[in-house]
């Protein structure tokens, strides 16, 4: 049942990647990727030393950098997204998790 299960979710998983991607929408792992690869090249490190669920100012990143991460992420999802956004969603999971749920709307 458990394996069944699996499945089905993996599949309804595959059609929402496949219709976001046919309406030029990015998928939740998508948007992660981005900001994960943002900050690993703004703090020069590689992206795999990246850990989704850290806050934001643990890594350093003051109000003008947040602010430009949200410009830059503004321009990609060619979205208008407010700047404070960083500061209500605090970790890259969260943030990802919020603008895939501003995305489906």
């Amino acid at each position: 049942m458990e394996t069944q299960t699996n499945q089905i979710n993996s599949i309804s998983s595959d059609r929402e990647s496949k219709i976001a991607t046919a309406n030029n929408v990015p998928t939740q792992v998508e948007i992660q990727d981005w900001i994960v690869n943002y900050i690993a090249e703004l703090l020069e490190i590689k992206a795999d030393m990246i850990d989704v669920t850290i806050p934001f100012d643990r890594y350093g990143l003051d109000s003008a950098v947040a602010y430009e991460l949200a410009g830059d992420l503004e321009t990609w999802l060619d979205r208008e997204l407010d700047p404070t956004l960083i500061y209500n969603y605090p970790t890259i999971e969260t943030l990802t998790q919020q603008l895939t749920e501003e995305l489906k709307a």
